[in-house]
């Protein structure tokens, strides 16, 4: 099964049309006679990656069942140009001009994620260093958005807080610190659950080498002292930098050897790709 007939996506897109739809597209129905039929292209004004393809598809199902026929010109996780053809769509000119801003805002987004992680990936070349995206997503959007990071390169990290165990400062402060936390965690965890916790200084990193610490979270730590706490680690845990992370700063972070860099803008910071629809009539 793929993410796309989940029926939380179902759900998603459902209340995305029902949001701008309303009552009913007052516009187009005042202005378009039912009869009138159309063919629209999805195009790309500006360069990009490719993601939430499959939901235009959903959207125009919703709108228009079954009237709306939308054929894909390209796969999601490809590269485009300004003036590519990113999709092209046919029924009711009614049906299209309806469902039309709730595709590209899908699509403008998703892809602009995409295109954003696809950037840190390749500033990251070469080196040991993956990027992984965070928890830091739009509320309700998380699977896609996570779906888009995939699509440009990217990695996941947890996709909520059932399934993975991150001990971070607060969880610190409120458990008496960095040993009795990861004591406590280990205790209850299931053996098929690792156990990262966040560290903001090498006596910390030491402290939870000795608990016994899977992941190690090297929090807003410069370049050279994420390179001693690299060493220092020496591979007894998974190693992720987290903090201060851009696209100018992300290679010399890599560089340092840490196995993960964590980047919450990929999504809640990646401006939306330029697409728009173009539509004649048939």
């Amino acid at each position: 099964m793929s993410l796309f007939d989940l029926p939380a996506i179902d759900a998603i897109v459902a209340a995305a049309v029902a949001e701008d739809v309303g009552r009913g597209d007052l516009t187009t129905q005042l202005t378009v006679a039912d009869d009138v039929r159309g063919r629209a292209d999805i195009i790309a004004k500006q360069s990009g990656i490719l993601a939430g393809l499959p939901l235009v598809a959903k959207v125009y199902a919703c709108v228009s069942g079954a009237r709306t026929v939308v054929e894909p010109r390209l796969r999601d996780g490809a590269s485009f140009v300004a003036g590519t053809r990113i999709a092209s769509l046919s029924g009711g000119a009614a049906d299209l001009l309806t469902g039309e801003r709730v595709a590209l805002n899908f699509l403008q987004h998703l892809s602009g994620i995409a295109t954003l992680t696809h950037r840190f990936v390749a500033a990251v070349a070469s080196t040991r260093a993956r990027i992984v995206d965070t928890r830091k997503t739009v509320p309700g959007l998380r699977l896609l958005e996570k779906y888009a990071v995939r699509m440009g390169g990217g990695h996941n990290h947890r996709l909520g807080l059932d399934d993975g165990i991150l001990i971070k400062n607060n969880h610190l402060t409120a458990a008496g610190g960095v040993g009795p936390a990861i004591a406590r965690a280990r205790q209850g965890a299931p053996h098929t659950v690792k156990i990262e916790v966040e560290c903001a200084s090498l006596a910390e990193v030491d402290e939870a080498l000795d608990a016994g610490a899977d992941l190690i979270l090297l929090d807003n730590m410069q370049p050279a002292q994420l390179a001693a706490a690299v060493t220092r680690i020496g591979g007894r845990a998974l190693t992720e930098a987290s903090g201060g992370v851009n696209l100018d700063t992300v290679r010399e972070i890599a560089a340092s050897g840490v196995d993960l860099i964590s980047v919450g803008a990929l999504t809640h910071s990646a401006p939306a790709i330029d697409l728009h629809m173009r539509m004649s009539l048939v």
